[in-house]
């Protein structure tokens, strides 16, 4: 291992190369998380509703619904359950050699799955280049995964996971133990700050108009980037998202029709002003504060 660590120390060519084949490995696999998580959690809650209401019913509710996890049933065409092969299922290069459709039926894939694989390797190279052969890239890139996870969930769904959003916050309280991308008592500060930022300014728009304004996982996504960046860093956070969150919400309205009571889900752009902020927030901070003096 040892060997390893410093051929990629040596070799920036051969380090780049391994992130880039382990990340579309893993941005594959975050494509059936992707997909799959909600689908368990949906399981999951029908199954405790009806053991909650089990005394209650008369005729308890008969339920032939298979158990889905991140590895059963096997993946598969949605449309002639074609069974995927392992040669079918390479990142990237088999959705190319498919042309995109189904090598039985002919039904399109989506681009969305080697897009994901492609983003995924692009932003591991990013956090590789910026943080060199070291254990906070591994634990950057596990968080840039986790990230892209809840971002693709959140817009398809309006759900942020806590299965991903807790346990990536307790990793970055972790990885700040020893100050490695700032102060622990930063870190834990702004954990707290971040989560309650969010939650102050639900409760008082709610208390105005009686509505949600937002959902209780944006609250946890704030905090799990406050456990991370440390408290300094939050209004970068929250202003960024909040104005590329305003200028989308308008651009639906005028372009695509959207109605301004249906909602638009805010934790993407918290997951992309954070991951923003977390490598280049102090320049960008310094720059913004700069030009209000």
């Amino acid at each position: 291992m040892t060997d390893i660590i410093t051929l990629m120390t040596n070799s920036p060519a051969y380090f780049y190369t391994i992130v880039v084949v382990f990340s579309l490995l893993i941005g594959s696999f975050l494509n059936v998380v992707i997909y799959r998580l909600p689908k368990m959690l949906e399981q999951g809650w029908k199954s405790e509703c009806r053991e909650f209401l089990a005394d209650e019913l008369a005729n308890p509710i008969q339920v032939n619904e298979s158990p889905i996890t991140l590895s059963t049933p096997s993946s598969s065409c949605p449309k002639c359950q074609h069974k995927i092969r392992f040669y079918e299922n390479i990142p990237v290069i088999s959705w190319v050699f498919l042309k995109g459709k189904c090598s039985q039926c002919k039904a399109k894939i989506s681009l969305r799955y080697p897009m994901v694989e492609l983003v995924t390797a692009i932003l591991s190279v990013v956090i590789a280049a910026n943080y060199g052969v070291t254990f906070t890239t591994l634990m950057l890139l596990v968080l840039t995964w986790g990230l892209i996870c809840l971002t693709l969930i959140d817009v398809d769904h309006m759900l942020l996971p806590d299965q991903i959003t807790l346990p990536l916050l307790w990793l970055g309280l972790l990885v700040n133990i020893n100050g490695a991308i700032v102060p622990l008592h930063d870190a834990v500060v702004g954990a707290v700050a971040g989560y309650m930022s969010l939650f102050s300014i639900f409760w008082l728009f709610k208390l105005i108009t009686g509505k949600d304004g937002m959902g209780h996982g944006d609250f946890k996504l704030v905090a799990l980037f406050g456990a991370w960046i440390g408290w300094q860093l939050l209004p970068l956070l929250i202003l960024m998202a909040s104005a590329v969150g305003a200028v989308i919400g308008i651009s639906l309205m005028v372009f695509k029709n959207h109605q301004r009571e249906q909602a638009i889900p805010f934790g993407p752009y918290l997951a992309i002003a954070g991951w923003i902020t977390l490598l280049w927030g102090n320049g960008i901070w310094s720059w913004y504060l700069s030009t209000l003096t």
